[in-house]
């Protein structure tokens, strides 16, 4: 398969080759088993790059209502994500989906039922001790109050060295790429979504990246094909894309959207980052690159639908994409919870329900998943992304 520098120099690929990848999976039950073989080939791994690039995904991050009335007016804004602080310092990026605005001021958007801001006091700092490096803005919150507090958002992010994009003061800004490093890799990524055509911004009006995310509509190539055009300006090492699509709850994707994540990567992507279900969702490995369907909440204040068979919506896991010399090698899986407005990492029953839940809603796309034991046996879960 060509490089995604010389894919993206080349311009997008077009239409075409949206089968699914065939790995067979791993016996999840037979894992601990086999701790000293991958304890062997985590030392030759680690033999040949001593520091690999760890780039953390997660999902929802709502910073807003009960989670800013606790950790606000607190003198230690990192606070709220709990035990996963240290393992998020330890990245050398993070990306997220921020569930909100960021901002004091604002009108509310009429007629909707749910309105989420944060404050700036609070979110900013909270962010930055997170080692947050790029949230995305296209979702269906962002706009709750209205352009004054998308432009106090991107203004607050920006201050705190965040970078942003998915949503701006027209379509041409909502559309824009960022850039970040992670470790020696550049990193660019743009955000889309399919929820809210209210919030769409037009070449007048602020708003978000919005889009059918279908890779048939000729409107959606076209938007994508520009998109990643601009992404081919920067350069970058790696491409993500940042999706917030689907309905909420659902514990599988919905079929367009298999094919449009795959249609991304033979564009030329390389993480496509799936949100808003605010549950877990299967992982997809397309061509050598994961394709995360949804990777639920990180942290909230929403009502635990434990009533909801299957959905465990205060459950979720910290992706963490692995890159070696240059290569994405594979995904690694840390079960997380939210508890009291915090992030919080999983174990015991908890973790072992993310895992086993990963691995199920994996399985329909013969996604390779496998425990991590021995030394590093911290309840997580290594997605494959290429032979090592």
């Amino acid at each position: 398969m060509l490089s995604r520098r010389a894919l993206l120099a080349s311009g997008v690929a077009g239409f075409g080759g949206i089968a699914g990848c065939a790995a067979a999976p791993s016996d999840l039950g037979a894992a601990d088993a086999s701790a000293d073989d991958t304890d062997t080939a985590d030392g030759d791994a680690a033999a040949t790059d001593v520091d690999p690039t760890r780039i953390g995904f997660v999902g929802d991050m709502m910073l807003g209502r009960s989670v800013a009335d606790r950790w606000g007016e607190s003198d230690d804004p990192a606070g709220v994500w709990g035990t996963t602080l240290p393992r998020l310092r330890k990245l050398d990026a993070l990306v997220g989906n921020l569930e909100c605005c960021v901002s004091d001021r604002g009108e509310r958007w009429p007629d909707k039922t749910y309105y989420f801001r944060a404050p700036p006091s609070f979110a900013a700092p909270a962010l930055e001790a997170a080692g947050a490096s790029f949230v995305s803005l296209a979702n269906n919150h962002v706009l709750d109050y209205r352009e004054p507090a998308l432009r106090d958002t991107r203004t607050h992010l920006a201050d705190a060295g965040v970078a942003r994009a998915g949503a701006g003061t027209t379509a041409d800004e909502a559309l824009a790429p960022a850039t970040f490093e992670a470790g020696d890799l550049t990193v660019a990524a743009f955000g889309l979504t399919d929820q809210s055509t209210a919030f769409a911004a037009t070449d007048a009006d602020p708003g978000t990246a919005f889009a059918r995310l279908d890779p048939a509509v000729r409107e959606t190539r076209d938007l994508v094909g520009e998109a990643l055009d601009r992404v081919a300006e920067t350069d970058p090492d790696l491409v993500v894309a940042s999706l917030h699509w689907g309905a909420n709850w659902e514990t599988e994707p919905r079929r367009v959207h298999e094919r449009f994540g795959r249609w991304l990567v033979d564009q030329g992507v390389d993480v496509v980052h799936g949100h808003s279900a605010h549950v877990l969702q299967g992982v997809e490995v397309y061509e050598g690159r994961p394709i995360v369907y949804d990777a639920g909440d990180f942290v909230d204040d929403y009502v635990s639908y434990r009533d909801r068979e299957g959905v465990r919506n205060k459950r979720s896991a910290l992706f963490e994409l692995v890159v070696r010399d240059g290569d994405l090698a594979a995904l690694e899986v840390t079960p997380t919870e939210i508890v009291d407005e915090t992030a919080t990492l999983a174990d015991g029953e908890v973790a072992e329900w993310v895992r086993e839940t990963v691995a199920e809603r994996s399985a329909p796309y013969d996604t390779p998943v496998e425990r991590i034991d021995g030394e590093r046996d911290d309840g997580r879960l290594r997605i494959p992304l290429s032979e090592e």
